[in-house]
């Protein structure tokens, strides 16, 4: 990729001479689709991002929201960030998912926060395809190996698999981290005569051109040839960073911050004296590097890891030196910053290579105006499936599999926060120092958003929702990656800007601030584009850090709630769901709920009351998935569905309509009085102390115990372990 003839012509007017060499390298990183975010940027103000809860909105390296406090607690603030690392988990899926867990912590490091949570969401090609699961392992080999050696818990994600991804997968990583209110810095440069130091790692050759390789399509040759554009991390400096900087944020020496990722030193530097409104002069034969000969272009944009550039005051440098080297991490004094109205100067070997305006290079890229085309509308065009027959492939399809082959290579208790174990529907984070419990759920599907942009996007936002609520806890933030193809076809530009549309108002519905995210575009190659993927972390609260297990106790009444087609009030729809996957065919969408705050806040309510003994969101499957998932050795379920007319029996148990939750509990009185005037409650059977789940529609019935069940879903762990 080069910097385009209309790009080029921009820059000559803008600094009213040709470019230097390293010049048009900047510009040519700084202004591509991943960092400037040309195609996407005019869409994104659909998203609310404000709150009281809101300290710091999208702009940041990471988004800082505050927690409410409970007891004796106090005042704390989390860090929320999310991050793609798409193309390079391509070209080498273990160290490509590796960096982009170490880029999202150190995006948590350069707010002043300590790294308390990961999730990660994963998209592959067709699971049968051997290169699928070749990408798949080292994906989560990548993350596991780096996460677990930093100390970090992944404690929540999703997987899913869809035809579409086969030529490019997808790789997007979320990090919380914790934040007292007094230790909170940014990425904005603060004084002029403020020096900046890079702390870190040596800088080498690898990950050149990163940022314009991530605005590519993938070519058939990227596997090779696009290698050196992927970075090599190293975990064990990365948790020597994290160390380090705990120690200079304790000894107040850090004035503002920014790691080194898309763009490397030239990126970070730059947007850092941008933001500040300041110019900068640096000196890149002060940069400690690892590789010998190297010039002023590889200095600026390599994405060699586990690098922070700090603004620190003059006084403070020597210290900043002396805890670098405490922590064996290297440590050159690169720069300084200088006045309002001044440029961006680089200088290398005596020469000036870069003289440039900061806020140009980091803002003045034009944006897209490009065209689209609305996605046509499904209609219901489905086949006849036995009842068993959809049952055990659903069940068994790698999407609704269980993915325990993924989460048990995550040390998920390091830290020893993780209340809620990863399998759940959403992890519970115990948040001591504040008393509150913080629920974590991340994930899209990419069945709903390839059926229907707008509505699937809106779907994930729901789902999301709905998962914290039924651990009790109730919806505060989120942040969102949002992945598309190539933008300049109309067809994916219009599902693009579907499921920004559908993400912005479900979460302006539920009044959750999306409080920032990463576009990840051009997710495009020889096989085609990426369905449309909203990736949303979303984090709920709530008082303490106990809640009810997805599993049953085999001892209370068993009732779903939300739940309108059983109720009789709507046809259920099989639009993008699991079951069209499996068997083909068409249908609608399904409805959502009209007041989704009130039905998530209820269900919330209701999660968190003694009378409940498990909680499990309904959703990829639909309702005969979520009953497997929560019959086990030890406890079973006995459900009686009625239905009319048998053409619905199927579309009744495996319709993925979202907002809707499965209670055990001990009062049923209880939940129908709760939700009275604001959802369906609807009476299923009862949990048992046998291990049999056993569902009759009608005059039809399924009967499994539990192992066939583990069974059938372990066709992960067969395969791969």
């Amino acid at each position: 990729m080069s910097l385009s003839d209309a790009d080029h012509e921009l820059v000559v007017e803008e600094i009213g001479r040709e470019p230097t060499r390293a010049e048009a390298a900047l510009f040519e990183n700084l202004w591509s689709e991943h960092c400037a975010y040309r195609s996407s940027r005019p869409l994104l103000s659909a998203f609310d991002s404000e709150g009281e809860q809101v300290v710091i909105g999208p702009g940041d390296d990471a988004a800082v929201v505050s927690l409410p406090s409970h007891g004796d607690g106090e005042e704390m603030y989390i860090t929320m960030g999310v991050e793609s690392h798409n193309h390079p988990s391509y070209v080498d899926p273990f160290d490509g998912a590796a960096t982009g867990v170490g880029g999202i912590v150190r995006d948590t490091l350069s707010m002043g926060a300590y790294p308390i949570a990961l999730a990660d969401c994963l998209y592959f090609g067709d699971f049968d395809r051997e290169h699928s699961r070749y990408l798949f392992e080292g994906v989560v080999e990548g993350i596991s190996h780096y996460g677990n050696c930093i100390g970090v818990p992944t404690v929540t994600g999703s997987v899913a698999f869809h035809d579409d991804y086969e030529g490019n997968p997808l790789v997007n990583v979320s990090c919380i981290g914790l934040l007292e209110p007094e230790r909170t810095i940014t990425a904005e440069a603060q004084e002029p005569g403020n020096k900046l130091v890079l702390v870190g790692n040596a800088t080498g050759r690898d990950g050149l051109g990163g940022a314009s390789f991530a605005s590519e399509d993938l070519a058939e040759d990227a596997e090779t040839e696009d290698r050196p554009a992927v970075q090599v991390g190293d975990p064990y400096s990365e948790k020597l960073l994290i160390e380090c900087n705990e120690a200079l944020l304790d000894e107040g020496l850090v004035e503002s911050a920014r790691d080194l990722g898309a763009a490397g030193l030239g990126g970070a530097s730059s947007e850092l004296v941008a933001k500040g409104g300041l110019g900068a002069r640096i000196e890149l034969d002060r940069v400690h590097e690892r590789e010998p000969n190297m010039n002023a272009m590889e200095y600026l944009l390599a994405e060699s890891q586990e690098r922070m550039v700090y603004e620190v005051a003059p006084e403070n440098v020597d210290r900043v030196a002396e805890l670098a080297e405490r922590f064996d991490l290297g440590c050159s004094v690169i720069g300084e910053l200088t006045e309002p109205g001044t440029n961006y100067v680089c200088t290398f070997e005596g020469e000036t290579v870069v003289d440039v305006d900061a806020a140009f290079l980091g803002d003045g890229a034009p944006m897209n105006d490009l065209p689209s085309d609305a996605p046509p509308k499904q209609e219901r065009n489905l086949p006849t499936v036995s009842l068993e027959e959809a049952f055990e492939r659903i069940v068994a399809s790698p999407n609704c599999a269980s993915k325990r082959w993924v989460y048990r290579q995550y040390d998920h208790e390091v830290q020893v926060r993780t209340s809620v174990l990863p399998g759940d529907d959403a992890a519970l984070l115990a948040i001591r120092e504040a008393g509150t419990g913080l629920a974590f759920s991340a994930g899209a599907d990419p069945n709903w958003t390839d059926a229907a942009p707008y509505e699937g996007a809106r779907a994930v936002a729901l789902e999301n929702a709905t998962n914290v609520a039924a651990k009790g806890a109730t919806p505060h933030a989120a942040v969102d990656c949002l992945n598309g193809g190539n933008p300049e076809k109309p067809d994916v530009y219009g599902g693009f800007k579907g499921i920004v549309d559908g993400l912005a108002d479900m979460c302006s519905d539920l009044d959750v601030p999306v409080v920032g995210g990463n576009v990840s575009l051009y997710n495009d190659s020889q096989e085609g584009p990426i369905p449309p993927t909203p990736t949303l972390a979303l984090v709920g609260v709530k008082e303490g850090y106990d809640a009810p297990p997805l599993s049953l106790s085999g001892e209370g009444t068993l009732v779903v709630v939300g739940d309108t087609a059983l109720e009789g009030e709507t046809d259920p729809r099989l639009g993008g769901s699991e079951y069209t996957a499996q068997f083909g065919g068409t249908d609608r969408f399904p409805a959502l709920p009209a007041d989704t705050t009130e039905v998530v806040e209820t269900v919330a309510e209701v999660a968190d009351a003694d009378h409940v003994l498990a909680s499990h969101d309904v959703s990829h499957g639909g309702l005969a998935v979520a009953l497997a998932e929560m019959v086990h050795e030890d406890a079973g379920a006995s459900v009686e569905i009625e239905t009319v007319d048998r053409g619905t029996k199927n579309r009744l148990l495996f319709n993925e309509r979202p907002g809707r939750v499965v209670f055990e509990t001990t009062d049923p009185a209880a939940v129908r009085e709760a939700f009275d005037g604001v959802a369906p409650v609807t009476e299923l059977g009862a949990a048992t102390g046998s291990n049999h789940l056993d569902i009759t529609v009608t005059d039809e019935q399924l009967q499994y115990d539990a192992a066939e069940i583990a069974a059938l879903r372990s066709v992960i762990d067969d395969e791969l372990a």
